[in-house]
């Protein structure tokens, strides 16, 4: 995922490897190497939290700033479906712009969710429904290649995160759930070709991300809506771009 900034005088590749089989270790790597965008030379590698010169930041975890700028600022029960690498940094993340009072957690090993919710104090559920039920914010970080969250079991007026599910023949979210929302996306682009929750559910991108950041469209905090997040190579570019800056500075 190559991008190249030219305001920021930013360029970098994200290389992301995935072995959905991997149990003691994450099934997504990611890497991202930056370069200097006059000469081209190599500036910084980041690789799963060791960098070089501690010159680094993760692939995995790049860039979370608007999480939820069509959530109700009432949000008060967080659900994560899912319990790796993306379930934390979006937990991270999202608790600096809200404040939850519940966190239930489902995953399809029982164990990692075990080991997640003993980090960030939450509560394990035995079923994807006892989980979501009633919760204000949802995010939909698994593996699977099916739907695994229904329209049934989510409240009006709900906020979800659907992050899995990134190729174009798979779901996480059920058609009907994604026919009854409004469905934000980081590209029209991006989610017509590669979101399968969008293709096949045949349903239409009310607006990018950006465009509600921007004020060009409204942010329906009053509906169900489901943010579909695909990830832009630009973003991380910014991003790494950020952290690289920030090091610079302390170590100046």
């Amino acid at each position: 995922m190559p991008g190249y900034s030219q305001q920021d005088e930013a360029m970098a590749v994200k290389l992301i490897t995935y072995f959905p089989m991997n149990t003691d270790v994450r099934t997504f790597h990611g890497s991202i190497l930056m370069f200097d965008a006059n000469t081209g030379i190599p500036k910084t590698v980041g690789y799963n939290g060791w960098g070089v010169n501690h010159d680094y930041e993760d692939g995995s975890s790049i860039g979370c700033g608007y999480q939820v700028p069509v959530s109700p600022p009432n949000s008060t029960t967080l659900a994560i479906l899912g319990a790796g690498v993306q379930a934390r940094s979006h937990f991270h993340a999202l608790t600096q712009v809200r404040t939850f009072s519940q966190m239930r957690l489902w995953n399809w090993r029982r164990e990692s969710a075990d080991i997640l919710a003993a980090e960030i104090g939450g509560t394990v559920c035995d079923t994807v429904e006892e989980a979501v039920r009633d919760a204000d914010v949802i995010v939909t970080v698994t593996l699977s290649h099916t739907p695994v969250l229904k329209k049934a079991w989510v409240k009006l007026g709900a906020h979800i995160n659907a992050v899995g599910a990134c190729r174009a023949d798979r779901q996480e979210l059920e058609s009907d759930l994604m026919r009854h929302s409004v469905v934000y996306a980081d590209s029209y682009e991006g989610g017509y070709k590669e979101s399968g929750d969008i293709i096949l559910s045949k349903v239409e991108i009310y607006a990018e991300l950006g465009e509600v950041i921007l004020g060009k469209k409204e942010a329906h905090i009053d509906k169900t809506t489901v943010f579909k997040s695909l990830g832009l190579g630009i973003q991380d570019v910014v991003s790494a771009k950020l952290v690289m800056d920030k090091i610079e500075e302390q170590t100046a």
